[in-house]
């Protein structure tokens, strides 16, 4: 039987870049400046019509200071850890 993980949380991971940008009271334009990636592109994904790329994802935990691991583990929010004693 093949077991499929769960959907990834994409809501979550918009979420956690809107506080993010928030927490630091910086703009799209302060945001794009600090990452080299257009502002547009930014407002696309903070408002969920795109996932955005690795490599926009890598330049954001880099003007956020925070592991790209960080950001990620929103898209697992409330999903069961793998592993025997998982359901």
């Amino acid at each position: 039987m093949t077991i499929l993980p769960p959907e990834p949380n994409f809501e979550a991971l918009r979420l956690r870049l809107a506080r993010l940008r928030g927490e630091h009271d910086w703009s799209y334009d302060d945001l794009a400046a600090r990452t080299g990636k257009s502002r547009r592109t930014l407002i696309e994904i903070e408002q969920g019509r795109t996932i955005g790329s690795l490599d926009t994802w890598h330049a954001l935990s880099h003007a956020f200071d925070v592991p790209l691991a960080d950001l990620f583990a929103a898209l697992c929010e409330d999903h069961v850890a793998p592993g025997p004693d998982a359901e």
